[in-house]
């Protein structure tokens, strides 16, 4: 009995370690660009960066959070554009851009631009511009997410096409 499940364990291990191998890295939150204009309230409270990264591992389970660009794939990112005037759904719609290269081992494999406009959806009136601008983020990462299964250089991904 022993001798017939090892090539079973074997192969599971075998399994995790090549899939451990195929991980691609993000940052933790992803970081504004140093030349983003984005209300400081949004920045303050919105939290974008965190809920982009949430959800492109949602999309996607073979993204992990790395501190180590350099070794393996790796994407790295910044939030370039935000529009989210402060009032809601009252104050129009809102939009942001993510822009990012897909690295490995340093070297660039890839890049990507999503963008995503939102006006807040059913019963807009009632939700907050966090709110409004949060349906951006999740849109963003799932296009982020599924753009990483199968890179393509210079995607436009979203509202960018």
């Amino acid at each position: 009995m022993r001798k017939s499940l090892l090539p079973i364990v074997c192969f599971a291990l075998m399994a995790t370690l090549s899939h451990a191998a195929d991980r691609i890295g993000i940052p933790a939150e992803v970081p504004y660009h140093s030349d983003t204009i984005a209300p400081s309230k949004v920045r303050a409270e919105c939290d974008l960066g965190a809920k982009v990264a949430n959800f492109i591992r949602k999309y996607n389970r073979d993204v992990e959070v790395s501190d180590n660009p350099a070794e393996g794939h790796y994407v790295d990112m910044s939030i370039t554009q935000v529009h989210a005037p402060g009032g809601g759904a009252w104050s129009g719609p809102k939009w942001m851009e993510v822009t990012g290269t897909l690295m490995k081992d340093g070297i660039t494999v890839a890049s990507f631009r999503a963008k995503r406009f939102s006006t807040g959806g059913a019963f807009a009136g009632f939700k907050g511009t966090c709110a409004i601008i949060g349906r951006c983020t999740k849109a963003i990462g799932k296009d982020i997410g599924e753009w990483l299964k199968d890179p393509r250089d210079g995607a436009e991904l979203g509202d960018a096409q």
